[in-house]
Order: structure tokens, then C-alpha cells, then sequence
């Protein structure tokens, strides 16, 4: 019997009857996230129901040695959710409450399986809501968001996650259940934990902050015949010193998606679509549009409509909302990545994307948050072409280059995952990759909580103090760096 068959007959009898899954057929809906090109069964499924159940699990992988991976809704862009086969993928769907809402303090305490869209719609008629708006709000997770520190299309202004995290309880990779908050005194480990993408553990609890709604809402969207004069308008907006909710931008291919999908009927013969929101007090956002509209004409657009009702105003994010869903209609398959660049740079870095189309014949559909030049370049091919996925691999890695070219990062808030861990060298030397190391281990030294994940090789955490006496067999197979 191997350990992970002896594992699972532990967890079998320290769960609910229903909460372990082994049955080959089940285990392979788990087999991915969003990142559907990216795929391994799970060893076994656990779905647990409360955190002491999660902290009973991480504590018999460990007395097991067998590593474990945690997951959401699975709707995850960099394959930080991918489950090993030889492991125990801890899915927290189940967990969905909300277990508080104080309005007073302006707080909710949710579980980690609760959808990023619910906690509004629980407070919405209070008149408050939960900032962070990923495109998938309707289905991703708390707790996923709270792994990759997602941001949204409203994060220009409200800034992400970690922004918005007041504190959680955590399952440590040892199984102890522990509080992070941002009051606490010393080093900020909470604002060490958002974002791990779960290598540091899983929270089980998440204390959010809620947000007053806004006074006015006044939703635009301008046509123009080229993304460049559309990047114009985003740079000038910014320039004048608005600050809207929101700039997003889709080019001609993405708008052709959206509308095969979900007939956002956006303005014909648009190049490119600009969608800017502007919320506040009802003076500030009336002087703020007059400056948005009159530099959206001045920069070329030919069309612009303004969303005179809440329907109109769904209506327009509709396409935008849809986008990267809505590429399946015209693809069957597609790389989402996530580089970010200086707003300065992206007329540069949109025109060596046109470059890479055109030298590996491959198609790219961009769709990003323009304000703070957030690229969602969606690499279009067909699997079944021999040869065209490596070249969709191939202009996905070249368009990260650029973006550290130009001075960006290699993500933005999707996370590094799998899909960009290799990566991280072209952004960080290897003192930096050490560094980051340190912390996962002084957090998980025995290298259980998702790994193969962030870094681009499995780098050990070594025997502190004095040196290892043997290599380790990963080190001499060069599969791993000895720490």
C-alpha cells in the first residue's frame, strides 16, 4: 500500500462520509483551474466543511509526507491551483457562509468558499459593497482571491485584495489554525500571506472591508477606429488628473469574441472600445465626465454612449465582463496572460504584440485595464494543428518579455502559478528568488503546501543550522537547488 493510499484511509475516517473523493471519474473535474491547458488528476479530493477539518487534513499530510494543494472555485488564469497526482487537492467550495455582516464597522467575516459577488449582494441594499470585482466575480472565491491578491477592473482606484483584507484565520502548512490581522504589531505576515497563492496555507476565515456606495455612477464607452487612439485618450484622461473607478479597453478581435458570445452590441467598426466608469459625489463625477468626454472626442472617438439606467450600465460591461470566456467562440483554445507595464509603454508593447502575430501566425486578442496598464492578451490556437500550441507558448513567453523590457512585471494579478514560474528569473536574480524562498520556508520547511508552484524549480529548504551532508537526490537529479 502506498502512503497515499494508507492517507487516504485516515482521511476517510476523520471526515464526513462524503467529503473524500477517490472515484477516478470525480477526481477529473478537479484536474484544472482556468488554465485549461494545464492538467493532472488529483490523488484524492478532500471537501472539507469547517477550518478544524481543513487543519485535520494539512496535519496528516504531514505526518504522511504528502503535499497538498488547496482550491476555490478553480477559476484561476495561472494554474496556481493545478493538483499533483501523487497528492490531496483541499477544495473549499463547501465552505461558503457568511458567517457576520457590521455594518457599523463597516466589516463582513466570510468563509473562504463564498463567491466574490455574494458579499455585495448581502449588504447591497444597505448601501455597501466589496470593491474588488475580478472578471469572474459572479463564481470565484474569497479565499482564491485572497491566494492571488486578484484585483478587478475597478482596482485603478480601489486598489486590490490586500487592500481590502482586514484579517483571516489560516491553516499554517504545519495544521495549527492561526489569526493574521493587519493590526497586528511586528512584520505584516497578512500582507505576506495575500497572495502566496496558498504556498504559505489556507485561509479558512476572511474579515473584508465594505465600501460605502458610491453617490453617482456614470459609465461611458468610446469607439474609437485604432487602439492607438484609444491609448492616447487614457493617457490624456490621466494626464488631466482624473482618476475614474475604472478604464478598461478591448481591441477589434476581443470586441468580435464579446459579441459572437454575448451580443454586447457595441458600436460597429470599432477598433477598439474604451470603457471608463466615474463614481463619487454627483459635482465631482459631472465635471469629471465633461473632461473624459471632451478627451475622448479630441483623441478620435467617433462614437460615445453613456449608460442612462443601471440596465444600460450592465449592459456595456457585459462585453467586457464576458471577454475571456467569450474567446472560446471564435477559438478553441486560448493563453490568458497577465503582464503589466507603465501606461507610458503600452503603445510599444501593443505594437511588438502586432509583431509577434505576424512572425509566429498566431492570433492575439487584448483586453486590459488601460489605467494601470494591466495587459490580458489572450493568445489564440488550435490544439489540434500540429505545432501551433508550442507557437502560442512561444508569443505568450515573448510578450512577458516585453513587458520586463519596458519596465512592467510578469503579472498582475493573476499570479505566477505554474504557467509563469519560469519566468521569474527573467524579472528576479537569484538572490531575490533566495530571499522569497526563506520566507516559505520559515512558513512551510518541508515544502508540502502547493509546491512546484511560484518558483521556477523546486528549491529546498536545507538543514538550518550547518550544511546538508548528502545532496539531496532531486539536487543530484537537477530537478531542484540546494538552499
Amino acid at each position: 500500500m502506498s502512503e497515499l493510499e494508507r492517507l487516504t484511509e485516515r482521511l476517510t475516517a476523520a471526515l464526513p462520509p462524503d467529503a473524500v473523493l477517490t472515484d477516478p471519474v470525480r477526481l477529473r473535474t478537479y484536474e484544472c483551474d482556468g488554465l485549461t491547458h494545464h492538467r493532472a488528476t488529483p490523488g484524492v479530493v478532500v471537501l472539507p466543511e469547517t477550518a478544524e477539518q481543513v487543519a485535520a487534513v494539512v496535519r496528516l499530510c504531514g505526518e504522511h509526507g504528502v503535499p497538498f494543494v488547496a482550491r476555490g472555485s478553480g477559476t484561476g488564469l495561472s494554474g496556481g491551483a493545478l493538483p499533483r497526482t501523487d497528492g490531496v487537492l483541499i477544495v473549499t467550495s463547501r465552505m461558503r457562509r457568511i458567517l457576520e455582516i457590521d455594518i457599523p464597522n463597516r466589516r463582513a467575516v466570510v468563509e473562504p468558499g463564498v463567491t466574490n459577488l455574494a458579499i455585495t449582494e448581502a449588504v447591497r441594499d444597505r448601501g455597501y459593497y466589496y470593491a474588488p470585482d475580478p472578471s469572474s466575480q459572479q463564481v470565484c472565491s474569497i479565499g482564491g482571491n485572497v491566494a492571488e491578491n486578484s484585483g478587478g477592473a475597478h482596482c485603478l482606484k480601489y486598489g486590490f485584495t490586500v487592500n481590502h483584507v482586514l484579517s483571516a484565520e489560516i491553516v499554517t502548512p504545519d495544521g495549527e489554525i492561526v489569526e493574521l490581522s493587519a493590526q497586528d504589531p511586528g512584520y505584516d505576515l497578512l500582507g505576506a500571506f495575500i497572495g502566496s497563492e496558498g504556498t504559505l496555507g489556507i485561509a479558512t476565515k476572511i474579515t473584508v472591508r465594505l465600501s460605502r456606495a458610491p453617490e453617482v455612477v456614470t459609465t461611458l464607452l468610446a469607439a474609437f477606429t485604432g487602439i492607438e487612439a484609444g491609448g492616447r485618450a487614457v493617457s490624456a484622461i490621466i494626464a488631466a488628473g482624473v482618476v475614474p473607478a475604472a478604464i478598461e479597453m478591448m481591441d477589434a478581435l476581443a470586441i468580435e469574441a464579446a459579441e459572437a458570445a454575448v451580443h454586447c452590441r457595441y458600436p460597429a467598426g470599432a477598433g477598439a472600445v474604451l470603457v471608463v466608469e466615474l463614481d463619487g459625489p454627483h459635482a465631482e463625477v459631472e465635471h469629471q465626465f465633461a473632461a473624459v468626454e471632451r478627451i475622448c472626442r479630441d483623441n478620435g472617438a467617433f462614437e460615445i454612449r453613456v449608460a442612462a439606467s443601471a440596465e444600460e450600465r450592465a449592459a456595456i460591461w457585459k462585453g467586457r465582463k464576458s471577454a475571456f470566456a467569450a474567446v472560446g467562440r471564435i477559438s478553441p483554445a486560448y493563453i490568458v496572460q497577465d503582464g503589466v507595464v507603465p501606461r507610458t509603454a503600452l503603445p510599444r508593447v501593443l505594437a511588438g504584440i502586432d509583431l509577434l502575430q505576424e512572425e509566429y501566425g498566431i492570433r492575439v486578442a487584448n483586453v486590459f485595464h488601460a489605467g494601470d496598464g494591466n495587459l490580458h492578451p489572450l493568445v489564440l490556437f488550435d490544439d489540434s494543428v500540429p505545432g501551433e500550441a508550442e507557437r502560442a507558448e512561444a508569443v505568450s513567453g515573448r510578450i512577458l518579455d516585453l513587458c520586463v523590457e519596458h519596465g512592467g512585471s510578469i503579472t498582475g494579478e493573476h499570479g505566477v502559478g505554474v504557467d509563469k514560474a519560469r519566468y521569474m528569473p527573467r524579472m528576479f536574480t537569484e538572490d531575490d528568488l533566495d530571499t522569497m524562498q526563506l520566507v516559505r520556508c520559515a512558513f512551510d520547511p518541508r515544502g508540502l503546501a502547493n509546491p512546484g508552484k511560484v518558483f521556477p524549480t523546486p528549491r529546498l529548504c536545507g538543514e538550518v543550522p550547518g550544511v546538508r551532508r548528502g545532496a539531496h537526490p532531486l539536487v543530484e537529479a537537477g530537478l531542484a537547488e540546494q538552499f
